[in-house]
């Protein structure tokens, strides 16, 4: 019997991610493995449109949630721990890791290394993490690339609010063709999309690691991170219809 219940997905361990203004991120990992906080991070960099990943809310707006197998009582445990500044969201945090009215402990921290002063300096240049875009978002990391997945009680009312577009376009080099394409894109996606836009242009020979993260193989690529689906269109970036189509039809009338 316990090996049956064990075959169900009990054990995982969870982050959730939140910000200065109460959007929150999170991640369920069953395999107990995976660089949370880095992928986090970078998700709330890409879907905000900030200029970097926003290391510095760790660890003063995180949570973390372990369940594990205990072989002594052959029962499973849990462990769960916030910090100070998101034990305020206790609900919340029972509700996207299906916990019931658990009771958060409270995460020990050192003196100073969540100081509000030092955090109010970020916000000059991180203005969106001190905004409520009412997110609450499910970062899918069981792939090589992690997916952004929106609760359906709240996928509405997110799109509604933070609709735009978060755009990757991979290049070898720089080029006259490079400029041609990027060209063309902008004067595109001004034309034509509805809502706006953030293209990010990665050069793969500096930047390689970003085109595994994207599963680029080729260049040049136009990757739509934001909003899901992700879709990839290789090679052909001059036509404008196989864009629009992979943008996903969203136009201006």
């Amino acid at each position: 019997m316990t090996t049956d219940k064990l075959s169900q997905p009990q054990l995982f361990k969870g982050i959730a991610l939140f910000t200065p203004g109460g959007d929150l991120i999170y991640c369920i990992d069953p395999n107990k493995q995976g660089r949370w906080h880095s992928h986090l991070c970078t998700a709330l960099q890409e879907i905000l449109d900030l200029p970097e990943p926003p290391h510095f809310l760790v660890p003063c707006y995180t949570a973390t949630i372990d369940h594990w197998f205990d072989p002594r009582t052959q029962q499973v445990r849990t462990f769960a721990e916030a910090y100070p500044a998101v034990m305020k969201y206790q609900a919340i945090l029972n509700a996207i890791f299906d916990t019931g009215y658990l009771v958060w402990q409270l995460a020990p921290w050192q003196e100073g290394v969540c100081d509000r002063m030092v955090l109010s300096t970020y916000r000059s240049s991180f203005p969106q993490l001190w905004e409520d875009h009412d997110l609450v978002i499910n970062l899918d990391i069981s792939d090589a690339a992690p997916r952004y997945n929106l609760p359906a009680r709240t996928v509405q009312k997110v799109q509604a609010k933070t609709q735009c577009y978060v755009l990757h376009l991979f290049v070898a080099g720089h080029s006259t063709n490079t400029e041609r394409i990027l060209k063309n894109l902008h004067e595109l996606l001004e034309r034509s999309l509805g809502y706006p836009y953030t293209m990010k242009v990665i050069d793969v020979l500096t930047n390689p690691e970003q085109a595994e993260i994207d599963q680029v193989s080729a260049t040049p690529t136009l990757v739509k991170v934001w909003p899901q689906p992700i879709r990839r269109l290789v090679g052909d970036l001059d036509n404008a219809d196989k864009i629009l189509q992979m943008l996903g039809n969203q136009e201006k009338s």
